[in-house]
């Protein structure tokens, strides 16, 4: 079974004074995944809408307009409620198929459901309207300075040749003096031509499940939770 997992963050579902968003990102993984774009997962991103919890799965990076989800896979959402940050989690997953045709189909723990061709613009809505459902193709949403990347990778890269060379911590990490992390906060915010940081994937599309969910379908287990992500295969 293929298993490719990125992301954990926490959300404050509660009425409380501070509501967290999570995010992480992933894009242009090994040969090995990238033979099947369709599975592999570049970001995930989790807020609150009100009293919904939205969550955004997104793959196939550089994605075409002939891009289609596997009719073979599972696309997972992960979810885990608990009562405290150091309390025992409940676990939720939301669990995504499509057909041959993009019917996709969506299961949210025991008893959420929602099938149907969600790649119109408004999505489509379970019979209880809990959950809300949009899949399709979108705008890559995530920047990254590659070339700024670039530079600032070149730049560790000769501090390591240097003499004396760049002194490592116990877990190898390099000790990088005040002017040296100027130095590469410069390259990494700044287009190593000059001007600000070019978004490498400005025009890049990605497949996108958009589900927005009633919070009482994931916090079971208290107003505290997690989320990551995984695609699974039969190979």
């Amino acid at each position: 079974m293929k298993r490719m997992t990125w992301l954990r963050g926490a959300l404050a579902l509660a009425a409380m004074a501070l509501v967290s968003t999570a995010f992480a990102a992933d894009h242009m993984d090994a040969p090995g995944v990238m033979a099947d774009p369709s599975t592999d997962i570049t970001d995930l991103y989790t807020w609150m809408d009100g009293n919904n919890v939205v969550l955004v799965l997104d793959v196939s990076p550089q994605a075409t307009t002939s891009a289609k989800f596997s009719n073979s896979a599972q696309y997972i959402i992960h979810t885990a409620s608990q009562a405290s940050l150091t309390g025992t989690p409940t676990p939720t997953n939301i669990i995504c198929t499509f057909s041959v045709s993009q019917t996709i189909t969506c299961w949210v723990g025991a008893t959420g459901y929602v099938t149907g061709d969600a790649s119109v613009t408004t999505g489509i809505s379970s019979a209880d309207s809990k959950i809300k459902v949009f899949a399709g193709l979108r705008d890559d949403p995530f920047f990254f300075n590659l070339d700024g990347f670039h530079a600032a990778q070149a730049a560790v890269e000769a501090a390591e040749q240097a003499s004396p060379p760049l002194v490592l911590d116990a877990a190898g990490c390099p000790s990088l003096s005040a002017v040296q992390v100027t130095s590469l906060k410069l390259a990494l915010s700044t287009n190593p031509s000059g001007g600000p940081a070019v978004d490498h994937f400005a025009g890049a599309n990605v497949l996108s499940i958009v589900l927005s969910i009633d919070k009482s379908l994931l916090t079971s287990g208290g107003p505290i939770m997690t989320a990551w992500a995984s695609t699974n295969t039969g190979s």
